[in-house]
């Protein structure tokens, strides 16, 4: 069964994009740099100031939404795609009637519920759910202002056939931020098709932005540290490799 369509891994995702930060981490002398990741994805790794209500942004392997809602902000359209029917599901629950009480972990089999709220202010018909997979993706989606594929690439069995499809959804002049711990498994990715991570590759940053020419130039690179809680006392602690791409003139 795919572990993205479990109940388990619904309540860990709407936790790490909807929590409240003191909620999420009870601990004060935790990594509070972490927080908030899914929000940080849009608003610290584009430059939201080239966006305008005429723009469309497109947020691939969106898992729960947050960071679609937050495009909604700066666009006049976001769409959010994600492989998992349960996660997309909760997104667009979330997007029509504003909020989808959960429960999260405490320990062994406590729980608390919480409440993923449709950020204040926002249209939710500037936003748009649907399942897809990554690797396939509609022919027709046109191309976007601003794409992010967050915490993807590393999970897709062919990152490179997901990159071609890039230089087609992404407007000339357009950003895509690819942002990546470059957690390389097996049992995701066959390590033939590894963007690096290798003796023979290097290291996959170097690999990743000649990959990227010469239909895009890279405008920056930032750390992204985030942080997945399990329960109470147990949390996954990450640095994304954020990069942000410019579309190159056709």
């Amino acid at each position: 069964m795919n572990p993205y369509e479990t109940q388990k891994l619904l309540s860990e995702y709407l936790f790490f994009h909807y929590g409240k930060p003191d909620s999420y981490l009870t601990w004060p002398f935790g990594p509070v740099s972490a927080l908030q990741y899914p929000v940080r994805c849009v608003v610290d790794c584009f430059d939201l100031s080239a966006l305008h209500s005429d723009s469309r942004a497109l947020d691939i392997g969106c898992a729960v939404g947050r960071s679609t809602f937050e495009f909604a902000f700066a666009c006049g359209e976001a769409i959010g795609i994600d492989y998992s029917h349960a996660f997309v599901d909760a997104a667009a629950h979330i997007a029509r009637e504003g909020e989808l009480e959960y429960e999260y972990l405490v320990e062994g089999e406590l729980t608390e519920k919480g409440m993923a709220s449709r950020p204040e202010g926002l249209d939710p018909n500037r936003v748009h759910f649907e399942q897809g997979d990554a690797m396939a993706l509609r022919e027709d989606l046109g191309q976007f202002d601003a794409v992010l594929a967050a915490n993807l690439i590393c999970r897709l069995p062919q990152p490179e056939a997901f990159l071609d499809r890039c230089v087609d959804l992404v407007k000339p002049g357009g950003q895509l931020v690819i942002n990546t711990p470059f957690t390389w498994l097996g049992e995701f990715t066959p390590p033939a098709r590894w963007l690096g991570g290798r003796p023979e590759t290097g290291e996959s940053l170097e690999v990743l932005v000649r990959r990227m020419d010469p239909y895009f130039k890279l405008a920056g690179t930032d750390n992204m540290p985030f942080l997945i809680r399990e329960h109470r006392r147990k949390y996954q602690w990450s640095v994304a490799q954020s990069c942000r791409f410019i579309r190159r003139d056709a």
